[in-house]
């Protein structure tokens, strides 16, 4: 039978943290690989790219792996019953339970990381604590079937990740030749310790209203749940 994975679709997603893994798990041999939604309508990713359903929550098969991506669009979902169900009811019979950036916020709101070790993006890493998950400030967590990736672009990395895990380190190798993942970026500015103080203002601040919002939407799933 197919190894069955299921990436979440939202409004308003951040499409690269499930895009980058998507084109590692579409290499992977005997596999299917389903984009998740409520309904088959299109949903409209953060910049604009229409992102197309494959599979409703409720015609989805049993998944072997589950991944939830992140970006503003998840702030909702924190206390949206029907994502949260359908999280809660695929858990006991994955493999795997996953997530990339923020995503790892919703599979939190959905009690799935309690006494786990998690990571998320730098700005919301502490907001992880709120669901009695240890926050980590690595590229990739691995703890027990629960693998999450940093934010945005660490979901290739999350996913070569999973590929070792599962395929071993060889064929993870030839996936990541294959795509020629081999990032040398032009900045050394991709994490808050080696951009600067500056920088780090200049993004905190455009990301402000967002975070404000998370923050009360964690407070409110917060005070629908009890998570430690």
């Amino acid at each position: 039978m197919p190894f069955q994975t299921g990436l979440l679709l939202f409004p308003n997603l951040t499409q690269l943290d499930m895009t980058g893994p998507y084109e590692v798990f579409t290499k992977f041999p005997d596999s299917e690989v389903h984009l998740l939604w409520k309904s088959l309508e299109p949903v409209t990713a953060a910049g604009g790219m229409r992102l197309l359903p494959s599979t409703t929550f409720a015609d989805c098969p049993q998944l072997d792996l589950l991944c939830v991506p992140g970006g503003a669009g998840m702030n909702p979902l924190l206390n949206d019953d029907e994502v949260l169900d359908f999280l809660r009811r695929q858990t006991p019979g994955a493999r795997y339970v996953t997530s990339v950036c923020t995503g790892s916020l919703v599979l939190g709101a959905a009690g799935l990381l309690r006494g786990k070790r998690a990571t998320t993006h730098w700005m919301s890493l502490p907001m992880l604590a709120a669901f009695g998950c240890e926050p980590v400030a690595e590229r990739v967590v691995v703890d027990g079937n629960v693998i999450t990736g940093g934010g945005v672009t660490a979901g290739i990395d999350f996913a070569l990740t999973v590929a070792g895990e599962l395929l071993g380190a060889e064929a993870a190798k030839r996936i990541q030749l294959g795509m020629e993942y081999d990032p040398h970026p032009p900045f050394d500015a991709g994490s808050p310790e080696r951009a600067g103080p500056s920088i780090v203002e200049a993004v905190s601040a455009a990301a402000a209203a967002r975070q404000t919002e998370r923050e009360v939407e964690i407070e409110r799933a917060t005070a629908r749940f009890a998570y430690r």
